[in-house]
């Protein structure tokens, strides 16, 4: 680590007691555990997005790769013939441009969704890895008038397709925090049996508590030990509940070592894990020392803007609130740290999330609760030179004020009073 990033740790130590790290015993989660990004797949599933252009995804594709993504889903290619093209595009991209990044694809568990799969990795000239998927609960067994010894036949051949053609094969059990043990245990043992690299677990309605995520770990993890073989465990969680990003997190520490999550947790119904908060919660507990995230803002926006989605302004991270306050206590304290020349104070003083390790800055408007010091910031930000009078009669407009006062209606004032551009 840098003498930069020493300094940085000592003077937390130093300036905020830290409860999270009460009673920790050892590192939350192992070295190792990689990412899956499921924007350009289960995210497109969304019924309120449109389905971007092969070039926007391809943008969002590099900042996957800039923000340390290792697998990204791109699609299911046995869908239309739009998807196909659009898959093998996105991976000559990332062959052309020797992207870090590892490409996969999803399907059912029939011929002719793996097949394209196959296809796509021989024309690129690079490996994709076969995520498979079918529902293992007895609620769909029910409603798809399946039995075990169907879904057992239907998963072993797509498995074989996928293995015999030398591509890394996952098997992803639908709906799994909702299936039975003995069920779950005779599929997890013939998909090893085939040669599955990864057992995908999946939490398809939001239905599981962090109760449940450890259990159904704990579970699979036998499974895989009886058997001696060495295979992955992915975690795929939905957020129903509100419990997507806790999922995700328990799911590392309990032992699954891939953990799957989409731009701003876009996605089916109400979405998925949150993919920058995922990585921006692992990143502030130390877990990601060497992964840049400044640019995680700008991959959530790419997002954004590609699937044509509304972000809240109250979002964590990437809302315009993130960062912004109006409050006069709140800001006065922002700006005494500023004009320090402390920055490292100035972006944690107020802010749990600083705002500059992921590319943001903390930000000070004038508005009914503002006192005098933001007023005299704002313009000094603004190269507006300030006197009492011009702060006293901004402070006066904001109080009067039922919302946060624009720029146009600060620089009226300014003309107002006569105020000048600073020297």
């Amino acid at each position: 680590m840098s003498s930069q990033g020493d300094h940085s740790e000592q003077r937390a130590a130093e300036l905020v007691y830290d409860w999270n790290e009460c009673g920790r015993k050892g590192r939350i989660i192992p070295k190792g555990v990689t990412f899956y990004d499921e924007t350009l797949r289960d995210g497109l599933q969304n019924p309120s997005i449109i389905d971007p252009p092969v070039e926007k995804k391809i943008e969002l594709l590099h900042l996957m790769d800039a923000i340390g993504i290792d697998v990204a889903d791109i699609g299911l290619p046995g869908s239309s013939k739009r998807a196909f093209d659009d898959v093998l595009r996105m991976c000559r991209e990332i062959t052309d441009h020797k992207l870090r990044l590892r490409v996969a694809c999803a399907g059912r568990t029939v011929p002719a969704d793996i097949t394209p799969m196959v296809e796509i990795s021989q024309r690129a000239g690079m490996p994709v890895e076969v995520y498979a998927f079918i529902g293992s609960s007895p609620i769909r067994q029910y409603a798809e008038n399946w039995d075990l010894d169907l879904i057992l036949k239907r998963s072993a051949e797509a498995i074989d397709i996928g293995v015999k053609a030398g591509l890394p094969v996952a098997y992803v059990t639908e709906d799994t925090t909702r299936s039975r043990p003995e069920v779950l245990a005779a599929l997890f043992r013939m998909a090893i049996d085939h040669g599955v690299s990864r057992l995908c677990l999946c939490d398809t309605v939001g239905h599981a508590t962090p109760d449940g995520v450890h259990n159904l770990i704990a579970f699979t993890k036998s499974i895989i030990s009886g058997t001696g073989a060495t295979v992955g465990i992915d975690w795929h969680g939905h957020n129903d509940r509100g419990l997507g990003l806790e999922n995700a997190l328990w799911a590392l520490e309990y032992g699954a070592d891939r953990v799957h999550g989409t731009a701003l947790g876009i996605g089916e119904r109400v979405g998925n894990a949150q993919m920058e908060l995922i990585l921006l919660n692992l990143k502030l507990l130390g877990l990601l020392e060497d992964q840049d995230l400044t640019h995680l803002l700008a991959y959530c926006q790419k997002a954004a803007e590609a699937v044509g989605w509304q972000v809240p302004i109250n979002y964590p991270l990437v809302g315009r609130d993130a960062f912004r306050t109006a409050t006069g206590v709140h800001a006065a304290a922002i700006i005494k740290a500023k004009r320090r020349g402390d920055e490292w104070l100035a972006d944690r003083v107020y802010s749990g999330v600083p705002a500059g390790m992921f590319g943001r800055k903390q930000e000070i408007e004038v508005g009914f609760m503002s006192g005098a010091s933001n007023v005299s910031f704002w313009l000094e930000a603004h190269g507006i030179a300030s006197s009492p009078a011009l702060v006293e009669a901004i402070l006066a407009k904001a109080k009067t004020s039922t919302e946060i006062l624009t720029e146009a209606q600060i620089r009226a004032v300014v003309a107002e009073v006569g105020g000048r551009t600073a020297s």
